[in-house]
């Protein structure tokens, strides 16, 4: 799985981006380097830098691909579902997938660009869980809260748990299953109180 692969016919940047994965799946962030990434794609690496300007550029790339891959996984997670069962695929996918690539997920969450494209691609994960909190009836500030909260949670518990943080000997998949009824409740909850209508634009979404 490590060893250096057989020089890729036509390189492109998408098969630029593609070897960068999978370097980072392997090594990490940390070992996410261009002479990694020349020998995974089988090439030296000045060839690289007739499809990334550079490292920067590479890891923005990087960024890209990992959130519209996440987005595409838990919008079809949650597609046809509403309420608490579009919560709870939620919660299981975006864990299944963090849990499957944890150096993708960290630099997903970790890493911003103010660029055209990113926020794209950020605004495509983002309205997923706004797809979600939105099945409980939530508008205006109630809903940028809820949603603001969600993506909290399941991130902390997640990054936690990929930092080997839970140290206790209950189990974790129990614990995962209680945050899952708190927010349900607390959405619930939310919902009955009420809430006031107010316009949420395009950038707050992107910010939140």
């Amino acid at each position: 799985m490590g060893g250096v692969s057989v020089p890729r016919a036509g390189l492109s940047r998408d098969a630029v981006v593609t070897a960068a994965l999978e370097v980072l799946d392997i090594r990490g962030p940390a070992g996410l380097t261009l002479k990694a990434v020349a020998d995974r794609a089988g090439v030296r690496t000045p060839s690289l830098y007739k499809h990334v300007r550079g490292l920067p550029e590479l890891r923005r790339l990087l960024a890209i691909r990992i959130l519209d891959e996440a987005a595409t996984r838990l919008g079809t997670a949650v597609m046809g579902r509403a309420g608490i069962d579009a919560l709870d695929a939620y919660l299981t996918e975006y864990r299944a997938f963090a849990g499957q690539y944890p150096h993708r997920h960290a630099l997903a969450e970790w890493t911003s660009y103010d660029d055209p494209i990113f926020l794209a691609a950020a605004e495509r994960i983002i309205n997923v869980a706004y797809a979600v909190v939105r099945g409980f009836s939530l508008e205006g500030e109630d809903l940028v809260h809820a949603v603001r909260t969600l993506r909290a949670a399941v991130t902390g518990f997640v990054t936690l748990e990929n930092s080997l943080g839970y140290r206790a000997p209950t189990g974790i998949d129990a614990s995962f299953g209680y945050l899952g009824r708190v927010l349900a409740a607390g959405l619930c909850q939310a919902a009955a109180g009420g809430s006031t209508p107010e316009r949420t634009d395009r950038a707050d979404r992107i910010r939140t």
